[in-house]
């Protein structure tokens, strides 16, 4: 059966369409080795939800090395090591949920937060999750250690409406992000997790709880080879 001549000219209009879709999206991964990011999903959606947005982009020279520690030893004590994904860590977490399917436990990786919050949007579909681990393999491949640091350190969410270190750092500390003393960026690394539910002004039991937790994993870290050539 043959395809009529109109269905053959929509099907090569679509595929040129999806040609120019993939080539643009490259195009901007690598332009982000270098640029930052002008504006995301999730920076979107705070102005929208009236929280606005309050960010300053730094590069990572002007970042205090407690607190690309800090945020390591919170979120992702092997993002020097491995290829965007933490397998074993997702593997124990598939296991949790399995178990208990109304507490879902997450693995994500430093890599695949950029991948989130830099492409995507935030929620758990199947849908975003496989576009993540398309944009982490991306990344993980155009993008340097170091560089996917450095745009994560900018883009995380560090509060309501709070966008990256820098803006964390004059909004709890009045200073910039170079001078955060180690117990300041173990603060700022304990709200990651949820930062609109948690706070350092005032400073809660459970976040001073965790921030000492993510000293003394500081200091169990900064010894690493790899990590610590990321604090150069």
């Amino acid at each position: 059966m043959s395809l009529s001549p109109s269905f053959k000219r929509k099907w090569k209009k679509i595929k040129n369409f999806l040609l120019v879709l993939i080539v643009l999206q490259l195009a901007y991964i690598i332009l982000l080795k270098w640029v930052d990011p002008p504006i995301t999903i999730t920076q979107l959606g705070s102005v929208f939800q009236g929280y606005g947005l309050y960010r300053n982009y730094v590069p990572i020279k002007m970042i205090s090395k407690q607190a690309r520690l800090a945020v390591m030893a919170s979120e992702d004590q092997l993002f020097p090591d491995h290829d965007g994904f933490d397998w074993t860590s997702i593997r124990k977490a598939m296991k949790y949920n399995k178990k208990k399917p109304n507490r879902v436990r997450g693995a994500s990786t430093i890599s695949q937060q950029v991948a989130k919050n830099v492409f995507l949007w935030q929620g758990r579909s199947w849908v975003r999750k496989g576009l993540e681990v398309y944009f982490t393999f991306m990344i993980e491949t155009f993008w340097s250690k170091e560089r996917i640091l450095e745009v994560y350190l900018n883009v995380a969410e560090m509060g309501k409406g709070t966008f990256g270190i820098e803006a964390a750092s004059q909004k709890y500390f009045k200073k910039p992000a170079k001078k955060l003393t180690r117990a300041e960026a173990a603060q700022v690394a304990a709200i990651l997790p949820n930062p609109k539910k948690y706070s350092i002004k005032p400073l809660s039991n459970y976040v001073q709880r965790r921030a000492n937790w993510i000293q003394s994993q500081m200091n169990n870290l900064e010894s690493d080879v790899d990590v610590a050539a990321l604090l150069d």
